[in-house]
């Protein structure tokens, strides 16, 4: 791994869209200080080498996007951590959103995954048109913001030939799992959505479109209705949120 001390305090001071970090932020023996809490600090390309026990860390977010079956992310816990959360999709380990399934969650398991981030909007908003209105089927279009795999200038990419044109001047077709992952952690719906994503050149902040054929006759005051409510209920009001300003992309930025 590259990235030292050193390196980490320059990332965590200086950010392109959250700009510049105020408080103070320094390296010292051996730890990253962020506002004066020390951070343990290791690099290793093995997760089985990590001693969490010895840090004191019991739940892991592995959010490498390299480690994300449950096979190759339980390498962690041989460091003594007790669970962990894959940050991304995975192909074997229980799948969750919050808000939406995690009344499912079983303590024995010890990694799970939190799904993508296109999931998490997605899935959310799919539960309350589905519980209220009851969807047939349904596609979503998600405009993705750049994302670090993503290529300044046009260059090779073996499996995804439009994944190796150039971000900054391109509105870029692609592929994404999030409707099939909804299927997942909401098994009513399970092959019911379809899905695609087009990659724009923005920095952060991404929109999921969702069109659906429901099963009740309804209105769009009366959709919007029932998102609101939900934005205001004790499950969902600090994950869904809704307004009608005249908003655009960069109002979202965290």
């Amino acid at each position: 791994p590259f990235i030292n001390l050193d390196y980490m305090v320059y990332m965590f001071k200086y950010d392109s869209v959250h700009r510049r970090f105020e408080g103070d932020v320094s390296a010292k023996d051996g730890k990253l200080y962020i506002k004066g809490k020390g951070i343990t600090v290791y690099a290793e390309k093995d997760p089985a080498n990590i001693p969490w026990k010895e840090a004191g860390a019991e739940y892991i977010v592995e959010s490498t996007g390299v480690f994300t079956t449950i096979e190759k992310a339980a390498a962690h816990l041989k460091g003594g951590a007790k669970k962990v959360i894959i940050s991304a999709p995975s192909a074997d380990a229980p799948m969750f959103v919050c808000g939406v399934n995690l009344d499912a969650y079983d303590p024995k398991y010890t990694v799970i995954s939190n799904a993508s981030c296109t999931t998490n909007c997605l899935a959310p908003l799919a539960k309350v048109v589905n519980d209220k209105f009851g969807i047939v089927e349904g596609l979503m279009s998600t405009i993705h913001a750049t994302t670090a795999t993503q290529k300044t200038v046009d260059g090779p990419s073996a499996k995804d030939w439009r994944g190796g044109r150039a971000v900054n001047n391109n509105i870029i077709p692609s592929s994404t799992g999030a409707a099939k992952a909804v299927g997942k952690v909401i098994p009513s719906l399970n092959g019911k959505l379809t899905g695609l994503a087009f990659r724009v050149p923005t920095l952060d902040v991404s929109v999921v479109d969702l069109v659906v054929r429901l099963e009740k006759p309804t209105t769009y005051d009366a959709i919007k209705g029932a998102l609101r409510e939900a934005s205001q209920s004790p499950e969902l009001k600090d994950i869904i949120a809704y307004t009608e300003d005249a908003v655009v992309s960069t109002d979202f930025v965290g």
